[in-house]
């Protein structure tokens, strides 16, 4: 009986045992589904604020290209123009933040903040930094076929000739190149005519049919046209010289003080976006930005790599959307 009664108690302990162990093994397995895939388990939306063929579509590229190989997904660049780069900053700042869907943001949105009198998002509480990726000095640039400028003093000249009619193109209102234009009216006296455009893409098309006489774009999507002759460069608009028109002079050398705008591209995300999402994309990113393929590449286009944490990043936004406001104000640009 003693024996009888052991053996009975012992198969209850050892079935007890096993249905635990199952009721352990069911639970974790709930716990598994219940929890998200690793980020990233799906392709990465990269939305660019401009038409494609401009410098933010050039750079997005270049960094989703690289982007995608190390995260193991497709980054895939989507183009969101218009409203000077505010609808796409818009449209991210509204996304899901779940690492899904990124904005290649760019020194315009510091801009737009002044310009605009009503955005319909706010640039530095609805979206988180991430990096900023490269800057590329914007450079003065006229169609020798219909503008006989061949330096600042005569493209001056000619503007005063003609009041109001002398046109520049920009990416847009509220745009890094609508900015420089007016400040170039403030301190030369002339009145210009503003001609708004979606992107660099198309403003380079009219560039060089003569649509307009001159631009202050990044130096990426007039590079070629220049080196080609179909473009004349007369100044950049940085406060040192851009090392792939090592010959064409500052606007300050050029006679003209206080000039010091380049445009900056970095990348940014929703701003409850994960915050281990945001340093994962971080870390990648900068490993990018500082590789020698990368480097070599932004030489090409005349983009000088960056890279940063998003502290850095954000540090930057805040100081340039201060120094903005100020050059706004003082240019009375103002877009309802």
């Amino acid at each position: 009986m003693t024996a009888f009664t052991f053996t009975v108690g012992t198969h209850r302990r050892r079935t007890m045992l096993r249905a635990g162990a199952m009721a352990l093994g069911l639970g974790a397995a709930g716990l598994a589904f219940a929890q998200p895939a690793a980020w990233p388990a799906r392709p990465i939306s990269l939305v660019v604020p401009f038409p494609a063929g401009g410098t933010t579509d050039v750079l997005a590229r270049a960094l989703a290209d690289k982007l995608s190989q190390s995260l193991g997904q497709p980054v895939v660049v989507e183009s969101k123009p218009g409203a000077g780069a505010t609808l796409g900053a818009d449209y991210v700042a509204k996304a899901k933040p779940d690492g899904y869907t990124l904005l290649m943001g760019a020194v315009h949105h510091t801009i737009a903040t002044s310009v605009y009198k009503k955005l319909p998002y706010d640039f530095q509480k609805d979206l988180a930094p991430i990096t900023v990726v490269a800057m590329v000095p914007n450079v003065l640039v006229i169609n020798p076929a219909n503008t006989p400028a061949k330096n600042v003093a005569e493209l001056i000249a000619l503007a005063k000739a003609a009041p109001d009619k002398l046109a520049y193109g920009s990416n847009g209102n509220g745009t890094a190149q609508h900015l420089i234009g007016t400040q170039f009216q403030a301190s030369t006296g002339t009145t210009l005519l503003h001609v708004p455009y979606k992107g660099s893409g198309p403003l380079t098309t009219d560039l060089l049919g003569g649509q307009v006489a001159m631009s202050f774009d990044t130096i990426t999507p007039v590079l070629q046209h220049i080196k080609g002759g179909k473009l004349r460069a007369l100044a950049v608009t940085t406060a040192r010289r851009s090392s792939v028109l090592p010959d064409v002079p500052t606007l300050e050398e050029a006679g003209l003080k206080g000039f010091d705008i380049g445009t900056w591209f970095g990348v940014l995300a929703p701003a409850a976006t994960p915050k281990d999402v945001v340093a994962r994309l971080n870390a990648e990113m900068v490993k990018i930005i500082k590789s020698p393929d990368f480097a070599q590449r932004m030489q090409a286009i005349g983009a000088e790599p960056l890279g940063g944490s998003p502290d850095d990043m954000a540090r930057q936004i805040r100081e340039e959307t201060a120094r903005f406001a100020k050059l706004v104000k003082e240019g009375g640009v103002a877009i309802e």
